[in-house]
Parts: C-alpha cells; structure tokens; sequence
C-alpha cells in the first residue's frame, strides 16, 4: 500500500496517454507538416497542463491513482501520482513543450527526412516518460522503462547511418540487458516481501534477505538504472548516441532517458531498499563509490572532446552521478540535493543542447576549435551557453548553484569528505571544459574570408523556433536560482519526499 493518502483519478492515465493518442494523427498529418507540428504542440500543452492539475494534492501528500488491472495477489498495473512522480513529470511534460518548439526550427532548418517519423517517436517518448513518473510499482516502472527505449530507439537511428544504427544497436544491447537485470530484481524482492508498492523509506527491511544477497541485489537494480543515467562503466551508448539529431540529444540528456535513469537510482533507493537497509548493508558506499567515480573521470575525458555535443555528452554523465551521489549520502541535504539536481540540470543542459543544435544548422560548426568569434554573430545563442556553462560549474545566479550547494551540505552532513573533493573539483573540471568555448566565443577573432573579412559577417541568428526556447530556458536556469519554489514548488516538493523517505529511515 502507498504511505500516501490515494484517490482514485483518471489524469494520471490521461497525462501518460495523451501523446500516444496524438501519434496516429501525427502520422495521418505527414504530409502536411503544419497540422502535424500543431497536433504535437497541442498535446505537449495539454499533458503539461494535466500534470499541473496534479501539483496541489501531490503538495498536500495526497496521491491520484488508478489500477489499470490486477495482475496477481499484490500485483497491480498502476499509476499513482505520488509527489516525486508528480515533480519528475512536471519537468518532462514542461520542457516537452520548449523541445517540440525547437524541433519545428532544426527539423525544417536541417531539411531533416522521415520528420513525421520523428514526431511520432518522439510523442511515444514522452508517454513511457510519464508512464515512468506516475509507476505505482516495480512491475508498472519496468514495463514503461522498456516502452521508453523502444520508442527512443527510431530516435537514435534517425540519419540511418552506418553510425547511426550501430549506436542503436548499442543502446539496445545495453538498455534491454539492463532491464533483464531489473525484472530479476523484481522477482527478487516479490519472494522477499509480497509486494512491488514504491514506499517511502523503502519495502526491503534487514533480514528479509542476506546479507550478500542484499549487496547483489542492489547490484542488479543499480546496473538495470545505471545503464540509463550513464554510471560508468555502463555509459558508452550515451556519447555514441549523438549521432543522432540535437533535439533528440536534448531528449536523452534533459527531459526523458537519462532522466528516466537518475528517477530510477531515487525510487530504487528512496522506495525500495530504503535508508536504514542502505546504510545497514553499505549498499550507499557502493553507489557512493560508483558514482563519484564517474563524475571525475566523465570530466576528465569531456576535457580532451573537440566536438561539441560530445563533450556535452560527457558532461551529462558526469552531472547525472550527482544525482546518484546525492541519493548515496543518506542525509537530508543529500536527498534535496539530488533531487534538485534532476531539476536544476534539465534546464542547464537542454539549453546547452540546444544552443550546440542551433550552431551546427546555422553554421554547420561542431568542432570547439571552428568557434571563435562566434558570440559576436550569434548572441543571444552563445549568451544562453554561457548561463548553461556557469550553472553546471555550480555558480550563481544560475539554479545549479542550489543544487550543486545542498550536495556539498550533505556530503559535510554524512561526514563523506572524500564526496565534498569529488564536488569541488568537478565544478573545476567543469569549469575547464566549458570557460574556453565561452572565451573562444567572445574574445577571439574569427577566421578571416580571402577578402579579409570575418567568417561570422553576416551570420545571425539561428530560427526564432530555436532561438526563443533556448532563450527561455536559460531564463528559466537565472530565475529558479533566486526562485527555486516558483511557481511549480520544485523545492518544497523535493523537501516534502526527502522527508517522506528519511521519517521511514533514517531519523531527520
């Protein structure tokens, strides 16, 4: 049973079928791409809007849920709209709509083929997304985990390039391998308690299974959510995977699949196995250790990246194990930390990606070393990439200075000194990686044409389809940082759950 007051509502499902419901007319639109492009904005807006209806009661602790159907004594196919679902799910749904916005711009910019393909897939995305989001239980959050990467899949292989499909190859291999892991796990912990409910303060209580077996079945939960939020070893699909089109690179780093991963490592640890259970059989040292060292060697190898969306791509591996880090410190600040930081990063990266996207269909540029001087013809561009920039290096005025600060707290709370290093030197790693394409940007001459003149005369801006939403969300990246509770209350839910998760643990 959920610790959470539950009612019986509809919106969850509504939320999570509402662009599954708009893939047929996405397709009957193809051949005419302004009514399909409608069709996808339109249910952006509506499941965003649905979502939003959620936020009071998940605010009261109040949870919407609906049983699909019952599979056996315990076992249902079920969505509830718990606080943390409803927190994860306002962040896809919302940057879904920015996202459909900026893929109008690329897709027509680049002249890209099998466009309706695209906006169907990536409409199937955003449902298994949400599907992910309102999971009452294991067995609802493995089937969605596996319908997302089935329907990101066309995603990745879109050039149908030799690349391309041997990057969707890999991230089949590792996606479904790891899911196998996780069905195991589930089966696992069924014999172990009879149920698959996602609890506050986990459903895994000490003695319930061995203690090797324990670590081994934390091995397999984590390696089954750690193929997606890009923990090391497990992360190699996530860089190859740029082949694939900005926005959907923009989809796999800031709104769904990794996400998608990083929500995982928070529910298996916050609602399945639990505080005490973790601390208990030293599963948080194992995450701790696996995740600090993904976010020094991540940076290290973003250093030596001449391409652009690459070296984001490592980037992204690196902040997604904060996530992690925070969820393995079992403190109060940790928890916020770690949560915020699924928040925070959203708006840090798909502005990053986004920016990357409207570089390479304006100018065709994706290597770092081609970018000089082109902040002067594209300001508004390389302006957003520079709040992206100081955000993930952990500076104000950007929000990921909130996220990256609780992590610190908690890491001097849990007394994990070593984490507090690993923190302070990634935001000098960042800081590495990303200052030298602001200060090519900005404060070197470009190359000079035959007659003498600037490469970057006459180049502008990119589409306004690409421009305002990345404009936007580095807007959104300043003001969360000053406003972190405004107005979709990212902070007090995530202080809401991580008292949820610690009252069934650890004490506050």
């Amino acid at each position: 049973m959920s610790a959470y007051e539950t009612y019986f509502s509809t919106v969850p499902f509504l939320a999570m079928i509402v662009s599954a419901v708009a893939v047929p007319l996405i397709v009957a639109f193809g051949r005419k791409p302004n009514l399909r492009e409608a069709v996808t904005l339109i249910a952006a807006v509506i499941k965003f809007i649905l979502v939003l209806t959620l936020l009071p009661d998940a605010l009261a602790g109040r949870a919407a849920e609906w049983v699909l159907f019952e599979i056996a004594e315990g076992i249902d196919f079920s969505l509830r709209a718990d606080p943390f679902g409803v927190f994860f799910a306002l962040i896809a749904s919302g940057l879904w709509i920015l996202t459909s916005c900026y893929s109008i711009g690329y897709m027509r910019g680049h002249a890209e083929k099998k466009q309706t393909r695209y906006f169907a897939s990536f409409a199937l995305s955003l449902s298994a997304t949400i599907g992910i989001a309102f999971s009452a239980n294991l067995l609802t959050f493995i089937v969605f985990y596996e319908l997302l990467t089935l329907a990101t899949y066309p995603l990745v292989v879109h050039s149908e390039s030799k690349k391309a499909i041997a990057a969707g190859r890999q991230y089949l291999a590792y996606a479904l391998s790891a899911g196998l892991l996780m069905v195991a796990g589930m089966a696992w912990v069924y014999m172990a308690t009879g149920t698959l409910e996602f609890t506050p303060g986990g459903i895994l209580e000490e003695g319930m299974v061995s203690a090797s077996g324990m670590k081994f079945l934390f091995i397999l939960f984590l390696i089954g959510v750690g193929v997606k939020s890009g923990i090391m070893p497990l992360h190699s699909w996530l860089p190859n995977a740029m082949v694939a089109p900005t926005p959907v690179s923009a989809l796999l780093h800031a709104v769904a699949v990794v996400k998608s991963g990083a929500f995982g490592i928070v529910r298996v640890v916050g609602f399945v196995f639990g505080p005490e259970v973790m601390a208990t059989y030293g599963l948080n040292i194992i995450l701790a250790v696996a995740s600090g060292a993904t976010i020094i060697l991540a940076s290290l190898i973003a250093l030596q990246q001449t391409n652009l969306k690459r070296r984001l791509a490592y980037s992204t591996v690196g902040h997604l194990s904060y996530i992690a880090l925070g969820a393995s410190l079992l403190t109060t600040e940790g928890f916020i930390g770690g949560m915020m930081h699924i928040s925070t990063h959203a708006t840090m990266k798909i502005t990053l990606f986004f920016c990357a996207g409207a570089i390479f269909v304006h100018t065709h540029k994706s290597d770092i070393r081609e970018l000089d001087g082109i902040g002067r013809a594209m300001p508004w561009t390389l302006g957003a990439f520079t709040i992206g920039s100081l955000g993930l290096v952990g500076l104000p005025p950007v929000n990921g200075f909130i996220s990256k600060w609780f992590l610190v707290s908690g890491s001097i709370e849990a007394q994990m000194w070593p984490l507090v290093v690993v923190l302070l030197l990634s935001g000098l790693l960042n800081a590495a990686y990303f200052f030298p394409i602001v200060y090519r940007a900005f404060f070197r001459e470009g190359e000079k044409r035959a007659d003498g003149r600037s490469v970057w005369e006459g180049v502008g801006e990119a589409s306004p389809w690409m421009v305002v939403p990345l404009t936007l969300t580095g807007a959104m990246s300043v003001f969360f940082c000053f406003f972190p509770d405004i107005p979709f209350r990212f902070f007090t839910i995530a202080t809401r759950v991580t008292q949820d998760i610690m009252g069934g643990g650890l004490p506050l």
